[in-house]
């Protein structure tokens, strides 16, 4: 279990730097493209050997492990007031999606095509968010709850970053299975919140101590 805890505190790492990424992309109209790569890379994941492998490598979460351990700390955080609502969205849209077999089977279907396509172009190239954008759309886009995002309107009515925002929001989504894959639970968020932070910390000081 102890390794556990590691793996579902990357995963959740996952879905906040996700969660990050759209309040970027909605507030400024730009995000790191290191982190974009790292969102997209994890839709095409479908047959993971293990965690790191769905995100590359812990390195590439080390932006949403540090958010993750300002979460966890302290229950006050108002920078983080549309990260968090993003994430608890996320969560809650994926936990509708995992009762509806069809539509996973055409998000898999779907998604395959799409990796050729990353492969040919680049993971970041318009035409794949566009693509990754309008699966989101078709499938996720048609559930009652929608996740509101919160921006400057002039960035939210460009095509090219509503495209990122959605495929930002899908990226939410795949780790957020991950997540349930590993026993995460919502509640853990509250009841096991120590651990999920001890976890954090020690990732986060491995990935530093490796970098330097």
């Amino acid at each position: 279990m102890l390794n556990n805890w590691r793996d579902q505190a990357l995963a959740l790492a996952g879905i906040f730097q996700a969660a990050t990424l759209v309040e970027r992309l909605a507030k400024t109209g730009t995000a790191p493209q290191v982190q974009l790569e790292t969102g997209v890379f994890s839709l095409f994941q479908l047959n993971p050997d293990h965690t790191d492998t769905v995100f590359g490598g812990a390195v590439n979460l080390l932006p949403g492990l540090q958010v993750s351990r300002q979460l966890l700390q302290s229950r006050q955080h108002p920078e983080y007031t549309d990260c968090l609502r993003y994430a608890l969205s996320i969560l809650y849209l994926q936990r509708q999606l995992s009762k509806k077999s069809a539509l996973l089977s055409i998000i898999g279907n779907r998604l395959q095509k799409a990796k050729a396509q990353a492969e040919h172009f680049a993971p970041t190239h318009e035409n794949v968010f566009s693509n990754l954008a309008s699966i989101y759309s078709d499938t996720l886009g048609t559930f009652r709850f929608r996740i509101q995002v919160l921006g400057d309107f002039n960035y939210l009515q460009q095509q090219r970053i509503a495209n990122q925002i959605r495929s930002m929001l899908f990226a939410g989504i795949r780790a957020a299975t991950l997540w349930r894959q590993l026993g995460g639970r919502r509640l853990h968020l509250l009841f096991q919140r120590k651990k999920l932070l001890r976890s954090t910390n020690e990732l986060i000081a491995h990935i530093e101590s490796t970098n330097h």
